[in-house]
């Protein structure tokens, strides 16, 4: 059985016409002459499918030639004229082997204890990228959204001086500064509303806005301002 070469072209089982050769002591270009016949003849309306042609390389002069690989009825009607007990026994090897290899076909194969080990982290693998893709486009519920809008206002109303303070109660200077940390944020996370932050950053953004700091310029507006109230 070892002798026989007959390959699994995703999901077709073929023989090559030089294997053929080979098996049945004939010359290559005895069994194309063969086959070449059956097309002309019209024997069968569908031999491009029972014999599907195909080249290889030789192995010395590096020059390609014709072959075809032979479907299990293309092989059956090939060997219709080859006489013979010689003939006869690889026949029935040919046959053989078709039908043990197309039973392996339809009969799913077992897995062994390793490869079912492989699937199953395969399985897992692929569900926890699917969980972390979710997880990561995820963005944050109205819950945390309040949270972030409390927290930001506990920021701010800390750096104008508190509620009583004369820069809390001007609006401008506290607009300006309710607009710079938000501002920042967006800027920080890249962001176009600060409710598409992503889930997995939130405790991220609670972090920015405890350790965020007033700019520069606004600063100065604020203790200016506060400067006034305790004149």
């Amino acid at each position: 059985m070892d002798l026989i070469n007959i390959e699994n072209r995703k999901g077709n089982l073929v023989v090559s016409s030089r294997e053929v050769a080979k098996n049945f002591d004939k010359e290559h270009k005895h069994v194309i002459r063969d086959i070449a016949n059956i097309q002309t003849d019209g024997v069968a309306q569908n031999w491009a499918d029972l014999f599907i042609e195909t080249e290889y390389q030789h192995e010395q002069n590096k020059q390609f030639y014709r072959e075809y690989l032979l479907t299990r009825d293309g092989f059956s009607l090939l060997a219709m004229g080859f006489t013979g007990k010689k003939a006869l026994e690889w026949k029935l090897k040919y046959i053989e082997v078709f039908s043990k290899m197309e039973q392996e076909l339809r009969e799913p194969r077992k897995l062994s204890a390793m490869e079912q080990l492989k699937l199953q982290y395969e399985v897992i693998g692929d569900h926890d990228e699917r969980l972390t893709h979710l997880e990561n486009n995820m963005t944050i519920d109205y819950g945390q959204q309040q949270q972030l809008q409390n927290t930001a206002k506990s920021k701010v109303i800390k750096a104008l001086g508190g509620i009583n303070s004369n820069a809390y109660k001007e609006r401008s200077v506290r607009g300006k500064v309710f607009s710079a940390i938000w501002k920042d944020y967006k800027d920080y996370f890249m962001l176009g509303s600060y409710k598409d932050t992503a889930r997995v950053n939130f405790d991220k953004a609670l972090d920015f806005f405890n350790d965020w700091t007033v700019p520069g310029r606004v600063l100065r507006e604020i203790e200016d301002c506060n400067k006034q109230m305790s004149l």
